[in-house]
């Protein structure tokens, strides 16, 4: 693993950084069925996600109204919390209907990012059994006025491999969008500690993986790669991507590959809700596509991005 290069630009950025939006001060969340002011939404020290970061969570982004793709979110955070046996309390409907009052209530209709959050609720005592949640979930609602910044896509996001990887699904799955994210916050200290702003991991066998935060795609000679799936987050986005790829007869390609692949890619870009894709400058101080490659996205993430607007655009409309 090699550190960002001496001369790069120190200032740190993240794939999660908005616009300020003085708004936010004073949002309404959404708690166990109440709205209260951010400054009243509180949740027990005896609660399981803040004990043991027992619980799931989605972030989804609200386009004119309507939460994208929301039918594959709940499919995720449904499937995840029966695998761990949390019982949300409500069904899909009744989560819409908790997005729809919380949005409501803050009179947001678009650029807002929600991160919906179930966790087993309070425990008995402050030991580890799940037996010792006995009151029902605890499910939290925020949702800000949230428009990723400009720069992001201008300039591109710094990565920096790191040691920290993603793990076997039978240590603990990264398929699962749970509220225990050590492993992924001690990988994106260990990219701002080489001076880059985030992390990208590799698998158990040595292959590239996703980030952090986010999944990652390379472009090679017209190719679209990422990784097998087999140790990452199962990213709506990165599924979206992966499905206008192949209606648009655009190659893509579900693999392993290592760091020599990745530093010699033509293009890169990582996927998620908030930033939707968001284009990689540079990994372990490697320009992508060479020296002299300009800033922000390439020709195939343009294309790619487009075609996303357009997708959401479809399903919001």
């Amino acid at each position: 693993m090699t550190t960002a290069s001496p001369t790069a630009d120190k200032s740190s950025t993240t794939t999660h950084e908005a616009e300020d939006d003085v708004r936010n001060q004073d949002i309404m969340i959404y708690v166990n069925g109440e709205i209260v002011h951010r400054n009243e939404a509180k949740v027990s020290v005896y609660d399981a996600g803040f004990m043991l970061g027992d619980g799931m969570w989605e972030g989804m982004r609200l386009y004119d109204g309507t939460w994208a793709f929301f039918e594959e979110h709940m499919d995720r955070l449904f499937n995840s919390c029966k695998a761990v046996s949390i019982d949300i309390g409500l069904d899909r409907d009744g989560v819409a209907d908790a997005l729809r009052r919380t949005a409501a209530a803050n009179d947001m209709h678009t650029d807002a990012h929600c991160r919906l959050m179930v966790t087993r609720g309070l425990k008995a005592k402050p030991f580890q059994h799940p037996k010792l949640s006995r009151s029902g979930p605890t499910l939290v609602i925020i949702i800000e006025h949230s428009k990723p910044v400009d720069r992001l896509q201008n300039r591109g996001i710094r990565l920096a491999s790191v040691p920290q990887v993603r793990g076997l699904p039978n240590s603990q799955d990264a398929k699962f969008n749970s509220h225990s994210k050590l492993n992924c916050v001690i990988a994106c200290l260990q990219a701002e500690q080489a001076g880059a702003d985030e992390g990208l991991m590799l698998d158990p066998h040595g292959f590239v993986n996703t980030t952090n935060a986010c999944n990652f795609f390379i472009v090679r000679k017209g190719e679209v790669w990422t990784s097998t799936g087999d140790y990452c987050m199962n990213g709506v986005t990165r599924q979206k991507v992966i499905d206008l790829c192949r209606a648009n007869e655009i190659p893509v390609f579900e693999k392993n590959y290592s760091l020599y692949e990745a530093y010699s890619a033509d293009e890169a870009f990582l996927t998620g809700t908030f930033g939707a894709q968001t284009p990689v400058r540079e990994i372990d101080g490697k320009r992508i596509g060479g020296d002299e490659a300009p800033e922000g996205a390439g020709p195939m993430t343009r294309r790619i991005r487009d075609l996303y607007k357009q997708l959401v655009a479809e399903q919001t409309r």
